[in-house]
């Protein structure tokens, strides 16, 4: 009975997003919706405040623990750690809890920012901190807005989409030059070879080659990461100062 009413509330956040999305409602229903949303920004905000510098790893959560990209994601997820790097992903299973699982069984920081869904898309168990978001569009946010860097590994659309998500951002000069890492040279070749024709055809410019970089190597992923990301923004780790005034606590690892 309780597992058919947790499905319920996440069917009704599907529900809710997609008549949004479906065009104008009423004033008091757009205010409603916008003051919901307003509350899950204020809630992950307090949440991942203190997180530290992160890089965020993108990939399928269809792979299982016997397949090659998941064992990569794991390596990637341990090299980041030791970068000094907090390894945040969406949460979910598959490559992303590969990468969790690299950083949180090398004792490094790792974070999930989990899609509520209605077949519950649940928090995988190496995370130290993590947070349900019911909506997309938020969680996407959050999964760029407190990284350094991105590292793609094999998956699919939703891989992508976040893919060329925060490359539009990077080439529009809405976030900074973050660099972005391209994992897995045979799964994404023919991807690569599109981006190659976009520059070829001169609807992207060729400088916007620069934003990718393609590797399947754990070692060249850490040099790129290393050379345009923790010296670009002079990255240090070290704790940040919480307020008691807003109730914030650090976050503690297990």
């Amino acid at each position: 009975m309780k597992q058919e009413s947790k499905n319920d509330s996440n069917s009704f956040y599907l529900s809710e997003e997609r008549t949004f999305l479906d065009g104008p409602r009423s004033r008091f229903k757009e205010l409603w919706f916008t003051l919901k949303v307003q509350y899950q920004f204020i809630r992950a905000f307090r949440k991942l405040h203190f997180i530290g510098p992160c890089v965020t790893v993108f990939g399928s959560a269809r792979f299982e623990e016997d397949n090659i990209y998941y064992k990569q994601a794991e390596e990637v997820g341990k090299a980041l750690s030791e970068m000094g790097f907090a390894v945040m992903t969406g949460g979910g299973p598959g490559i992303m809890e590969a990468a969790n699982k690299g950083a949180y069984l090398n004792n490094g920081f790792s974070i999930g920012c989990n899609i509520i869904l209605p077949f519950e898309q649940k928090p995988n168990p190496y995370l130290h901190k993590w947070i349900n978001i019911p909506y997309f569009f938020v969680r996407k946010f959050l999964l760029l807005k407190y990284s350094y860097a991105f590292v793609v590994m094999p998956g699919g659309i939703g891989t992508l989409d976040e893919l060329f998500e925060a490359l539009t951002l990077i080439q529009t000069k809405m976030i900074h030059h973050f660099p972005v890492v391209i994992f897995g040279k045979e799964y994404h070749k023919e991807l690569y070879h599109h981006i190659q024709a976009m520059a070829k055809n001169e609807s992207i410019s060729q400088e916007d080659m620069n934003l990718l970089f393609l590797t399947d190597s754990v070692e060249e992923m850490t040099q790129h990461l290393n050379e345009y990301a923790v010296k670009r923004f002079g990255l240090v780790k070290k704790p940040m100062e919480t307020r008691w005034w807003f109730g914030e606590t650090r976050s503690k690892r297990t």
